[in-house]
């Protein structure tokens, strides 16, 4: 791996809750926005925020419905929002794999 560049990572993904929700909802059809809470454990408007960006940038597909007059809310990750998690995590990989030498020295060298 050489010419490492961080600017490589996704900044979209690369945020702990997005990443989270990404992990999460590749491996499944679709979840529940309790369930997502739940799972990445953040508050009802963070967490909302987090999954705003994901929806605007086309990575996640937002279905809003009613049970019992109680509003429910599913996501389910689109093929663009799959490939970006597929992008990143090859990233993760590169630099995990990366030997010394080929990583970027520190300023302090």
């Amino acid at each position: 791996m050489t010419n490492y560049d961080y600017r490589q990572f996704d900044p979209l993904v690369h945020s702990r809750i997005r990443l989270s929700v990404l992990a999460i909802l590749v491996s499944v059809d679709d979840a529940e926005f309790t369930y997502l809470r739940k799972q990445v454990k953040a508050t009802d408007g963070n967490l909302g925020a987090h999954l705003r960006r994901l929806e605007e940038a086309g990575y996640l597909h937002v279905t809003k419905h009613f049970v019992d007059r109680k509003p429910l809310t599913r996501y389910r990750v689109t093929e663009t929002g799959r490939e970006a998690f597929r992008r990143y995590v090859d990233n993760v990989e590169q630099v995990l794999r990366a030997t010394p030498s080929e990583l970027p020295r520190s300023a302090a060298g």
